[in-house]
């Protein structure tokens, strides 16, 4: 993926090659935001920066760059004022991958004395 004149996000030819693993800035922050908006794969994000998924997640999760969310919706609200109503500009939300125990307690508790 690279960013054209325009701003807009395309995607990098097959003969560029890997991206040079690097420190992302601030910039690619902003970048990464509106590529999630436009719903550009995290797979092609990481093969265009060089990093590691975990990377996407600090920034998403704004552990690192804080406020490059807010400087990125507005960057987008300039490049792409029509998308406005159609892209989900709302904060990573985490998904637990394992259920709570506390969920269902005593699932296989005996009932009144009951054998199952």
């Amino acid at each position: 993926m690279l960013l054209s004149s325009q701003g807009c996000v395309v995607p990098a030819s097959p003969a560029s090659g890997p991206a040079v693993p690097r420190r992302l800035s601030e910039a690619d922050a902003i970048d990464i935001w509106i590529a999630r908006w436009l719903r550009i794969r995290r797979k092609d994000l990481i093969a265009r920066y060089g990093c590691d998924p975990r990377r996407l997640y600090e920034i998403w999760e704004e552990k690192r760059f804080i406020g490059s969310r807010d400087k990125a919706l507005e960057l987008l609200r300039q490049r792409h004022p029509s998308l406005l109503d159609r892209v989900d500009c709302g904060p990573h939300r985490r998904i637990p991958r394992g259920v709570p125990a506390e969920l269902q307690p005593g699932l296989f508790d005996q009932l009144d004395g009951a054998q199952i």
